[in-house]
């Protein structure tokens, strides 16, 4: 089975050995995985303050994208595209450019190890000034189709909502990137509309329109993939429980719906247990995994001739 992973932060996702690695002590799983009981996003969020620490340096940069390659290879994937907020390492001094060239050569000699494809989204935060995004994104934008395949936009929706950024990521459409948006995650749903209607190819997670047709056929009408990750949004509370939760309801309505991890080592999670926990719980079928699947592929930020071999690996 074709396995892709559109939606997945590399921040989140580093192994413990890599992790002990860059610190230079042990760790135990409870400060980076959370726990079963997990009870919100705030809880959730913690357990990312080693990671970062991680990745203050073009070495550790450089080692994560590599340890991330590592992980994906042994989760049989065909295709990645992994996200990170590239303003998040430069505490240190490094230039955001520094900083995304320590990943992509990691990255790369990871691709090159294992033969999987990639991509890498940078990350505006919606807690930077839009000066500071946009200072970002245009660094990055040098690096489109040499490693780099979209932006993003994460952070506190409830705080700072996409009415916030029309602007930024109208600029970003005149630079000709790609993008996905989390929106609906744990905000309202016209974040979902807003992101749409400014030009997001994708949304990430848009758990908030659940039951709301309209905002469902926008996103049917225009093609959006919807980047929808399980076992985070459980563990984060995007929904109260199991049974509200609307993967069902948005392959129903005919939505391009993929499913990835969201964050690797947070979650403890991989596509092959993602895949298992939809199956068991939602009783999607193999067929509605493999649309799924070619789902991601059409929406994926990818380059034509990558997105042809996959559709190859698919029929």
């Amino acid at each position: 089975m074709l396995k892709i992973d559109l939606h997945c932060h590399l921040d989140g996702s580093l192994s413990r050995g890599c992790i002990e690695e860059l610190l230079g002590r042990s760790v135990c799983m409870e400060e980076l995985e959370v726990s079963a009981d997990c009870q919100s996003l705030a809880k959730y969020l913690e357990k990312f303050d080693l990671p970062l620490a991680c990745l203050q340096s073009c070495a550790g940069l450089e080692r994560a994208g590599y340890d991330f390659m590592e992980q994906v290879s042994a989760d049989g994937l065909d295709y990645v595209e992994v996200r990170f907020a590239p303003l998040l390492s430069t505490a240190g001094g490094l230039s955001c450019s520094q900083v995304i060239e320590a990943v992509l050569a990691g990255m790369e000699l990871g691709k090159q190890r294992f033969g999987i494809p990639y991509g890498v989204i940078v990350c505006a935060m919606r807690h930077h000034t839009e000066e500071e995004n946009l200072k970002m994104l245009r660094a990055a934008r040098g690096y489109l189709g040499e490693g780099v395949c979209g932006a993003d936009l994460a952070g506190n929706e409830a705080v700072f909502p996409m009415h916030d950024f029309i602007s930024l990521f109208r600029d970003v459409k005149k630079l000709g990137m790609p993008f996905t948006i989390h929106a609906g995650e744990c905000g309202s749903s016209q974040n979902i509309e807003e992101a749409i209607l400014c030009g997001a190819g994708r949304i990430g997670h848009g758990i908030a329109m659940r039951g709301n047709v309209r905002i469902m056929e926008l996103c049917r009408s225009e093609g959006i993939g919807i980047e929808m990750c399980p076992i985070s949004n459980l563990q984060t509370k995007a929904v109260r429980s199991k049974a509200e939760y609307p993967l069902r309801e948005f392959l129903d309505q005919g939505l391009k719906v993929t499913i990835n991890t969201d964050n690797r080592m947070v979650s403890g999670t991989t596509i092959e247990k993602e895949i298992a926990f939809v199956r068991e719980e939602y009783g999607i079928s193999g067929t509605e995994v493999e649309l799924m699947m070619k789902n991601a592929v059409e929406t994926a930020f990818a380059s034509d001739d990558v997105k042809h071999e996959l559709l190859r690996k698919l029929a």
